[in-house]
């Protein structure tokens, strides 16, 4: 929405949350859900369908499912904001905590035969990430990931950066050996092998699957427990999110 509708920040109307309590929050009637996703999808044609609506902790505050995101109208869907929602007494960000719920992934649903796969130590952590081969931000997260013990990574080739990209991720993947020819290029910047003959790519598999789950730049890893960070990171915010995820799994 690019901001169209930060007229009223939530991080101000949050202040209203230490008298609102901690009242829990509940799908509202169906009828009333209809009626507020016919007047926005009238009003506001351009913004994606209501998929769902529940009260929140503040009075009159209602939080808006829209596809991956949430949005908060009133009531009667005359005022909608976009933004995130703070509860100022414990400084915790109520609309982060949404999102990661309802954008968590099933880990086993991943197409892992689509991946390329290494391991370091006993590989029992698992972590999979959408990469891009002429990503800088994917080489730096790469070699972080080297530092990290028992752990099994698989990277989704994604190539979103033009069609040296492409050339690239088809080159790596129909080498013998992927998971060398992938390692030599992002740790070593030793440029894979030209492909010659044909061979069957995961690449328009992976790039559809990046769309569904809402992947719109590279890296993006995906935890054991679902979550995600879109980004890359330091080898201890790794190590903590893997642990998460693990004490989740109960391992």
């Amino acid at each position: 929405m690019n901001g169209l509708f930060r007229g009223l920040t939530l991080a101000a109307l949050s202040l209203s949350l230490m008298s609102a309590g901690q009242a829990q929050t509940t799908d509202i009637p169906a009828a009333q859900l209809k009626a507020l996703q016919q007047k926005l999808a009238q009003r506001l044609p351009t913004l994606p369908p209501v998929e769902s609506a529940r009260t929140t902790p503040m009075s009159g505050l209602i939080e808006l499912k829209v596809g991956n995101s949430v949005f908060y109208s009133d009531a009667t869907g005359d005022y909608l904001i976009e933004g995130h929602m703070l509860e100022t007494r414990t400084r915790r960000d109520l609309t982060a905590e949404r999102l990661e719920d309802i954008n968590r992934v099933a880990f086993d649903t991943f197409p892992f035969q689509d991946a390329i796969v290494w391991k370091n130590g006993t590989g029992k952590r698992r972590l999979v990430v959408f990469a891009d081969p002429n990503c800088g931000y994917c080489k730096q997260l790469e070699r972080e990931l080297q530092k990290v013990k028992d752990i099994t990574v698989y990277t989704l080739l994604i190539p979103i950066l033009g069609a040296d990209s492409r050339a690239k991720s088809e080159s790596i993947w129909c080498m013998k050996d992927r998971t060398s020819a992938w390692l030599d290029w992002m740790i070593d910047n030793k440029a894979p092998a030209r492909a010659f003959g044909k061979c069957t790519t995961p690449m328009q598999r992976n790039l559809a699957l990046a769309q569904r789950l809402g992947v719109n730049g590279t890296p993006a890893m995906f935890f054991e427990d679902g979550t995600r960070l879109a980004a890359a990171a330091p080898l201890a915010t790794i190590e903590q999110r893997l642990s998460q995820a693990s004490a989740k799994a109960g391992r």
